[in-house]
């Protein structure tokens, strides 16, 4: 199911923002492996597996960084109040409203997630919707913990 044909690239130097104005530059979470989930409030299949990023990202707390990036051309306008609404507990409201990544992945339908290890070097990449709740998403993320492919 993972696209490993990417697995050794480097995490792009995309810097995304947030409603409020911050900033975050892809490149600066070395350290930690990151999951980059490209969604939509558009994508029925996104927003069903919002909740469950959130779960993983409280469960893999200081072991896993989910990073979920909006490819809302509204941008804050939809995002703000999806996540007002959800009350996600650990997810964080990225914003790409011109969708760079979404280009930089070869315009990648969503949802589309790519794993990087420590080192910011890709994993695996996987398109559409998985159940980050499950055994099989944990053995997945598990392959970053060790420095990656």
């Amino acid at each position: 199911m993972p696209d490993r044909s990417h697995a050794g690239s480097e995490m792009p130097d995309f810097t995304v923002g947030d409603p409020a104005g911050g900033k975050l530059r892809l490149p600066d979470l070395k350290g930690t492996p990151v999951l980059v989930n490209l969604w939509a409030t558009w994508c029925a299949p996104c927003v069903t597996e919002m909740p469950l990023l959130d779960g993983l990202a409280g469960d893999m707390a200081g072991k896993l960084r989910v990073v979920t990036v909006s490819q809302d051309m509204q941008g804050a306008e939809r995002v703000a109040p999806f996540f007002a609404e959800k009350k996600f507990a650990h997810l964080e409201p990225w914003l790409d409203p011109e969708n760079d990544l979404a280009f930089h992945y070869g315009g990648a339908n969503l949802p589309l997630s790519v794993l990087y290890d420590a080192k910011g070097r890709e994993v695996w990449r996987i398109a559409g919707d998985l159940d980050w709740s499950g055994e099989k998403a944990r053995a997945l993320v598990a392959e970053a913990q060790g420095g990656g492919a």
